[in-house]
Protein backbone atom coordinates (compact mmCIF):
# COMPACT_ATOMS: atom_id res chain seq x y z
CA UNK A 1 0.00 0.00 0.00
CA UNK A 2 2.70 2.47 1.02
CA UNK A 3 4.76 1.80 -2.10
CA UNK A 4 1.74 2.39 -4.36
CA UNK A 5 1.03 5.70 -2.61
CA UNK A 6 4.66 6.78 -2.99
CA UNK A 7 4.64 5.91 -6.70
CA UNK A 8 1.38 7.83 -7.19
CA UNK A 9 2.81 10.84 -5.35
CA UNK A 10 5.92 10.81 -7.53
CA UNK A 11 3.79 10.48 -10.64
CA UNK A 12 1.67 13.44 -9.55
CA UNK A 13 4.79 15.53 -9.02
CA UNK A 14 6.01 14.58 -12.49
CA UNK A 15 2.71 15.39 -14.19
CA UNK A 16 2.47 18.71 -12.34
CA UNK A 17 6.01 19.58 -13.46
CA UNK A 18 5.09 18.79 -17.06
CA UNK A 19 1.98 20.95 -16.70
CA UNK A 20 4.08 23.86 -15.42
CA UNK A 21 6.63 23.52 -18.21
CA UNK A 22 3.86 23.46 -20.81
CA UNK A 23 2.12 26.42 -19.24
CA UNK A 24 -0.70 24.57 -17.39
CA UNK A 25 -3.04 24.52 -20.35
CA UNK A 26 -6.04 23.19 -18.40
CA UNK A 27 -7.63 25.77 -16.04
CA UNK A 28 -10.54 23.53 -15.01
CA UNK A 29 -11.93 20.01 -15.33
CA UNK A 30 -15.66 19.78 -16.01
CA UNK A 31 -17.30 16.39 -15.61
CA UNK A 32 -20.47 14.70 -16.86
CA UNK A 33 -21.62 11.14 -16.34
CA UNK A 34 -22.73 8.49 -13.87
CA UNK A 35 -21.58 7.01 -10.54
CA UNK A 36 -18.04 6.57 -11.84
CA UNK A 37 -17.65 10.36 -11.63
CA UNK A 38 -20.47 11.53 -9.30
CA UNK A 39 -19.05 13.31 -6.25
CA UNK A 40 -22.38 13.66 -4.46
CA UNK A 41 -24.99 15.28 -6.70
CA UNK A 42 -27.44 12.49 -5.91
CA UNK A 43 -27.37 13.51 -2.25
CA UNK A 44 -29.60 16.42 -3.23
CA UNK A 45 -32.26 14.67 -5.32
CA UNK A 46 -34.95 12.15 -4.26
CA UNK A 47 -33.35 8.85 -5.26
CA UNK A 48 -32.12 5.67 -3.58
CA UNK A 49 -28.94 5.80 -5.71
CA UNK A 50 -26.83 7.34 -2.97
CA UNK A 51 -23.63 6.67 -1.07
CA UNK A 52 -23.40 9.58 1.39
CA UNK A 53 -23.09 7.29 4.38
CA UNK A 54 -20.49 5.01 5.93
CA UNK A 55 -18.59 2.92 5.03
CA UNK A 56 -18.45 4.88 1.75
CA UNK A 57 -15.78 7.56 1.99
CA UNK A 58 -14.05 5.96 4.95
CA UNK A 59 -10.68 6.74 3.34
CA UNK A 60 -11.68 10.16 1.98
CA UNK A 61 -9.99 12.96 3.93
CA UNK A 62 -9.83 10.88 7.08
CA UNK A 63 -13.29 9.36 6.76
CA UNK A 64 -15.92 11.48 5.08
CA UNK A 65 -18.77 9.99 2.99
CA UNK A 66 -19.39 12.51 0.22
CA UNK A 67 -21.62 10.62 -2.18
CA UNK A 68 -18.72 9.17 -4.15
CA UNK A 69 -19.28 5.46 -4.81
CA UNK A 70 -15.91 4.46 -3.39
CA UNK A 71 -14.01 4.18 -0.14
CA UNK A 72 -12.11 7.31 -1.18
CA UNK A 73 -11.44 9.38 -4.26
CA UNK A 74 -12.67 8.61 -7.75
CA UNK A 75 -10.69 8.71 -11.01
CA UNK A 76 -11.53 12.30 -11.92
CA UNK A 77 -10.23 13.49 -8.54
CA UNK A 78 -6.85 11.91 -9.28
CA UNK A 79 -6.88 13.34 -12.80
CA UNK A 80 -7.58 16.82 -11.46
CA UNK A 81 -4.61 16.55 -9.11
CA UNK A 82 -2.38 15.30 -11.93
CA UNK A 83 -3.22 18.44 -13.91
CA UNK A 84 -2.13 20.62 -11.00
CA UNK A 85 -5.67 21.45 -9.92
CA UNK A 86 -7.62 20.47 -6.79
CA UNK A 87 -7.38 17.02 -5.19
CA UNK A 88 -11.12 16.48 -5.35
CA UNK A 89 -13.70 17.80 -7.82
CA UNK A 90 -16.87 19.00 -6.03
CA UNK A 91 -20.45 18.17 -6.95
CA UNK A 92 -22.39 21.05 -8.52
CA UNK A 93 -25.47 20.55 -6.32
CA UNK A 94 -23.49 20.52 -3.06
CA UNK A 95 -24.38 23.76 -1.23
CA UNK A 96 -21.06 23.66 0.64
CA UNK A 97 -19.37 24.87 -2.57
CA UNK A 98 -19.76 27.99 -4.68
CA UNK A 99 -18.69 29.24 -8.09
CA UNK A 100 -15.26 30.13 -6.69
CA UNK A 101 -14.75 26.41 -6.04
CA UNK A 102 -16.37 25.32 -9.30
CA UNK A 103 -14.29 27.68 -11.43
CA UNK A 104 -11.40 25.17 -11.45
CA UNK A 105 -13.43 21.97 -11.46
CA UNK A 106 -16.97 20.70 -11.11
CA UNK A 107 -18.95 17.54 -11.71
CA UNK A 108 -22.57 17.42 -12.86
CA UNK A 109 -22.61 13.61 -12.84
CA UNK A 110 -25.40 11.57 -11.34
CA UNK A 111 -25.07 7.96 -10.19
CA UNK A 112 -27.43 5.67 -12.08
CA UNK A 113 -27.77 7.80 -15.18
CA UNK A 114 -26.97 6.94 -18.79
CA UNK A 115 -27.02 8.28 -22.31
CA UNK A 116 -30.60 7.07 -22.60
CA UNK A 117 -33.22 9.11 -20.71
CA UNK A 118 -34.98 5.83 -19.91
CA UNK A 119 -31.92 4.76 -17.93
CA UNK A 120 -32.11 7.77 -15.62
CA UNK A 121 -35.79 6.97 -15.01
CA UNK A 122 -34.94 3.56 -13.52
CA UNK A 123 -33.62 5.08 -10.28
CA UNK A 124 -35.06 8.60 -10.70
CA UNK A 125 -31.71 10.30 -11.18
CA UNK A 126 -30.46 13.24 -13.24
CA UNK A 127 -30.67 12.58 -17.00
CA UNK A 128 -27.76 13.61 -19.20
CA UNK A 129 -29.74 16.46 -20.79
CA UNK A 130 -30.32 17.91 -17.31
CA UNK A 131 -26.59 17.70 -16.56
CA UNK A 132 -26.11 19.88 -19.63
CA UNK A 133 -28.70 22.36 -18.34
CA UNK A 134 -26.77 22.58 -15.08
CA UNK A 135 -23.64 23.27 -17.13
CA UNK A 136 -25.38 26.16 -18.90
CA UNK A 137 -26.31 27.55 -15.49
CA UNK A 138 -22.66 27.10 -14.46
CA UNK A 139 -21.54 29.13 -17.48
CA UNK A 140 -23.79 32.01 -16.45
CA UNK A 141 -22.41 31.95 -12.90
CA UNK A 142 -18.84 31.69 -14.19
CA UNK A 143 -19.27 34.78 -16.39
CA UNK A 144 -20.74 36.72 -13.48
CA UNK A 145 -17.81 35.63 -11.29
CA UNK A 146 -14.87 36.03 -13.69
CA UNK A 147 -16.21 38.39 -16.33
CA UNK A 148 -16.90 37.36 -19.92
CA UNK A 149 -13.31 37.35 -21.15
CA UNK A 150 -11.81 35.20 -18.40
CA UNK A 151 -14.86 32.93 -18.29
CA UNK A 152 -14.66 32.33 -22.01
CA UNK A 153 -11.00 31.41 -21.64
CA UNK A 154 -11.86 28.85 -18.96
CA UNK A 155 -14.73 27.45 -21.02
CA UNK A 156 -12.58 27.01 -24.14
CA UNK A 157 -9.46 25.71 -22.36
CA UNK A 158 -11.09 23.45 -19.76
CA UNK A 159 -10.96 19.68 -20.06
CA UNK A 160 -14.44 18.17 -20.35
CA UNK A 161 -14.70 14.58 -19.17
CA UNK A 162 -17.61 12.27 -19.96
CA UNK A 163 -17.96 8.88 -18.25
CA UNK A 164 -21.27 7.12 -18.81
CA UNK A 165 -22.84 4.14 -20.55
CA UNK A 166 -22.54 1.11 -18.27
CA UNK A 167 -25.98 1.68 -16.74
CA UNK A 168 -27.61 1.84 -20.17
CA UNK A 169 -26.77 -1.82 -20.63
CA UNK A 170 -26.69 -3.36 -17.15
CA UNK A 171 -29.39 -1.34 -15.38
CA UNK A 172 -31.65 -0.72 -18.36
CA UNK A 173 -31.40 -2.82 -21.52
CA UNK A 174 -30.71 -6.17 -19.84
CA UNK A 175 -32.78 -5.51 -16.70
CA UNK A 176 -35.88 -3.45 -17.42
CA UNK A 177 -38.50 -4.35 -20.06
CA UNK A 178 -38.71 -1.73 -22.78
CA UNK A 179 -35.59 -0.99 -24.78
CA UNK A 180 -34.82 -4.68 -25.39
CA UNK A 181 -38.18 -5.06 -27.13
CA UNK A 182 -37.62 -1.91 -29.20
CA UNK A 183 -34.02 -2.47 -30.27
CA UNK A 184 -31.62 -5.30 -30.95
CA UNK A 185 -28.42 -4.83 -28.95
CA UNK A 186 -26.57 -3.48 -32.00
CA UNK A 187 -29.42 -1.06 -32.72
CA UNK A 188 -29.33 0.08 -29.11
CA UNK A 189 -25.58 0.67 -29.33
CA UNK A 190 -26.16 2.82 -32.42
CA UNK A 191 -28.92 4.70 -30.58
CA UNK A 192 -26.60 5.45 -27.65
CA UNK A 193 -23.70 6.51 -29.88
CA UNK A 194 -26.09 8.93 -31.57
CA UNK A 195 -26.94 10.46 -28.20
CA UNK A 196 -23.24 10.66 -27.31
CA UNK A 197 -22.54 12.46 -30.59
CA UNK A 198 -25.34 14.96 -30.01
CA UNK A 199 -24.07 15.59 -26.49
CA UNK A 200 -20.48 16.28 -27.53
CA UNK A 201 -21.73 18.53 -30.35
CA UNK A 202 -23.81 20.51 -27.86
CA UNK A 203 -20.75 20.89 -25.65
CA UNK A 204 -18.78 22.09 -28.67
CA UNK A 205 -21.50 24.60 -29.55
CA UNK A 206 -21.34 25.89 -25.96
CA UNK A 207 -17.61 26.53 -26.28
CA UNK A 208 -15.96 23.26 -25.23
CA UNK A 209 -12.94 22.22 -27.28
CA UNK A 210 -10.95 19.72 -25.17
CA UNK A 211 -13.15 16.71 -24.55
CA UNK A 212 -12.46 13.24 -23.15
CA UNK A 213 -15.14 10.73 -24.12
CA UNK A 214 -14.84 7.79 -21.75
CA UNK A 215 -15.35 4.18 -22.71
CA UNK A 216 -16.85 1.26 -20.83
CA UNK A 217 -14.84 -0.91 -18.42
CA UNK A 218 -14.95 -4.73 -18.65
CA UNK A 219 -18.42 -4.66 -17.11
CA UNK A 220 -18.75 -8.42 -17.18
CA UNK A 221 -16.06 -8.57 -14.48
CA UNK A 222 -17.95 -6.48 -11.94
CA UNK A 223 -18.60 -8.62 -8.86
CA UNK A 224 -22.36 -8.17 -9.29
CA UNK A 225 -22.23 -9.73 -12.75
CA UNK A 226 -19.83 -12.47 -11.68
CA UNK A 227 -22.12 -13.39 -8.78
CA UNK A 228 -24.95 -13.95 -11.23
CA UNK A 229 -22.78 -16.04 -13.54
CA UNK A 230 -23.29 -19.31 -11.64
CA UNK A 231 -23.22 -21.45 -14.76
CA UNK A 232 -19.91 -19.88 -15.67
CA UNK A 233 -18.29 -20.58 -12.32
CA UNK A 234 -18.67 -16.95 -11.20
CA UNK A 235 -16.07 -15.88 -13.75
CA UNK A 236 -16.35 -12.70 -15.83
CA UNK A 237 -19.34 -12.60 -18.18
CA UNK A 238 -17.72 -12.69 -21.60
CA UNK A 239 -20.80 -11.46 -23.46
CA UNK A 240 -20.84 -8.23 -21.43
CA UNK A 241 -17.11 -7.71 -21.89
CA UNK A 242 -17.39 -8.29 -25.63
CA UNK A 243 -20.23 -5.79 -25.75
CA UNK A 244 -18.06 -3.21 -23.96
CA UNK A 245 -15.26 -3.71 -26.50
CA UNK A 246 -17.71 -3.35 -29.39
CA UNK A 247 -19.35 -0.25 -27.95
CA UNK A 248 -15.98 1.33 -27.18
CA UNK A 249 -14.94 0.83 -30.79
CA UNK A 250 -18.03 2.73 -31.92
CA UNK A 251 -17.34 5.57 -29.48
CA UNK A 252 -13.77 5.77 -30.76
CA UNK A 253 -15.10 6.01 -34.33
CA UNK A 254 -17.34 8.87 -33.17
CA UNK A 255 -14.32 10.71 -31.74
CA UNK A 256 -12.41 10.37 -35.03
CA UNK A 257 -15.44 11.53 -37.02
CA UNK A 258 -16.22 14.61 -34.93
CA UNK A 259 -12.60 15.73 -34.75
CA UNK A 260 -12.72 15.96 -38.54
CA UNK A 261 -16.11 17.68 -38.60
CA UNK A 262 -15.70 20.36 -35.93
CA UNK A 263 -12.98 22.98 -36.34
CA UNK A 264 -10.75 23.28 -33.30
CA UNK A 265 -12.19 20.26 -31.50
CA UNK A 266 -9.62 18.17 -29.63
CA UNK A 267 -11.58 15.16 -28.48
CA UNK A 268 -9.89 12.00 -27.22
CA UNK A 269 -11.24 8.57 -26.39
CA UNK A 270 -10.31 7.57 -22.85
CA UNK A 271 -10.51 3.80 -22.70
CA UNK A 272 -10.40 2.18 -19.23
CA UNK A 273 -11.14 -1.31 -20.53
CA UNK A 274 -7.61 -2.63 -21.04
CA UNK A 275 -6.07 -1.35 -17.82
CA UNK A 276 -8.98 -2.56 -15.65
CA UNK A 277 -8.92 -6.00 -17.27
CA UNK A 278 -5.16 -6.19 -16.75
CA UNK A 279 -5.58 -5.36 -13.07
CA UNK A 280 -8.19 -8.11 -12.74
CA UNK A 281 -6.06 -10.66 -14.58
CA UNK A 282 -2.77 -9.77 -12.88
CA UNK A 283 -3.80 -8.36 -9.49
CA UNK A 284 -0.52 -9.10 -7.71
CA UNK A 285 1.37 -6.87 -10.16
CA UNK A 286 -0.67 -3.94 -8.86
CA UNK A 287 -0.68 -4.98 -5.22
CA UNK A 288 -4.18 -6.47 -5.11
CA UNK A 289 -5.26 -9.76 -3.58
CA UNK A 290 -8.99 -9.99 -4.37
CA UNK A 291 -10.71 -9.47 -7.73
CA UNK A 292 -13.87 -11.61 -7.78
CA UNK A 293 -15.71 -10.01 -4.87
CA UNK A 294 -15.73 -6.47 -3.47
CA UNK A 295 -14.64 -5.11 -0.11
CA UNK A 296 -18.03 -3.89 1.09
CA UNK A 297 -20.33 -6.40 2.82
CA UNK A 298 -20.16 -9.86 1.22
CA UNK A 299 -18.79 -8.18 -1.91
CA UNK A 300 -21.08 -10.24 -4.11
CA UNK A 301 -24.07 -8.00 -4.82
CA UNK A 302 -24.17 -5.07 -2.39
CA UNK A 303 -23.92 -1.41 -3.37
CA UNK A 304 -25.60 1.75 -2.15
CA UNK A 305 -27.77 1.23 0.93
CA UNK A 306 -27.06 -2.52 0.92
CA UNK A 307 -23.44 -1.59 1.60
CA UNK A 308 -24.08 -0.38 5.12
CA UNK A 309 -21.77 0.47 7.99
CA UNK A 310 -23.31 -2.24 10.15
CA UNK A 311 -22.45 -5.10 7.79
CA UNK A 312 -19.91 -7.29 9.61
CA UNK A 313 -18.46 -8.73 6.40
CA UNK A 314 -16.94 -5.50 5.08
CA UNK A 315 -13.18 -5.84 4.65
CA UNK A 316 -10.69 -3.94 6.76
CA UNK A 317 -8.19 -3.17 3.98
CA UNK A 318 -9.84 -1.88 0.81
CA UNK A 319 -6.48 -1.49 -0.95
CA UNK A 320 -6.31 -5.27 -1.30
CA UNK A 321 -9.52 -5.25 -3.35
CA UNK A 322 -9.97 -4.17 -6.97
CA UNK A 323 -13.62 -3.33 -6.24
CA UNK A 324 -15.04 -1.38 -3.33
CA UNK A 325 -18.66 -2.47 -3.82
CA UNK A 326 -20.17 -4.90 -6.32
CA UNK A 327 -20.28 -2.25 -9.07
CA UNK A 328 -17.55 0.27 -8.31
CA UNK A 329 -13.73 0.23 -8.05
CA UNK A 330 -11.80 0.91 -4.88
CA UNK A 331 -9.90 4.18 -4.48
CA UNK A 332 -6.66 2.38 -5.26
CA UNK A 333 -8.05 1.07 -8.56
CA UNK A 334 -9.37 4.53 -9.41
CA UNK A 335 -5.90 5.96 -8.88
CA UNK A 336 -4.25 3.40 -11.14
CA UNK A 337 -6.81 3.92 -13.91
CA UNK A 338 -6.45 7.70 -13.62
CA UNK A 339 -2.66 7.49 -13.87
CA UNK A 340 -2.98 5.30 -16.98
CA UNK A 341 -5.39 7.72 -18.69
CA UNK A 342 -3.21 10.74 -17.86
CA UNK A 343 -0.21 8.99 -19.43
CA UNK A 344 -2.13 7.93 -22.54
CA UNK A 345 -5.30 9.59 -23.87
CA UNK A 346 -5.02 12.74 -21.74
CA UNK A 347 -1.27 13.29 -22.15
CA UNK A 348 -1.78 15.74 -25.03
CA UNK A 349 -3.55 18.14 -22.66
CA UNK A 350 -0.76 18.34 -20.09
Amino acid sequence: MASIQILWHLSIQFFMLVAKINGAKIPAIIVFGDSSVDAGNNNYIPTIARSNFEPYGRDFNGGHPTGRFSNGRIATDFISEAFGLKRAIPAYLDPAYSISDFSTGVTFASAGTGYDNATSNVLSVIPLWKELEYYKDYQRKLRAYLGDRKANDVISQALYMISVGTNDFLENYYTVPGRSSQYTIKEYEKFLVGIAGNFTKELYDLGARKISLGGLPPMGCMPLERTGNLMGGSECVDSYNNLAVEFNSKLNDLVIKQNKEFHGMEMVFSDPYGIVLEIIRKPAVYGFEVTGVACCATGMFEMGYACSRSNPFTCSEADKYVFWDSFHPSEKTNGIVAKYLVKTALAKFL
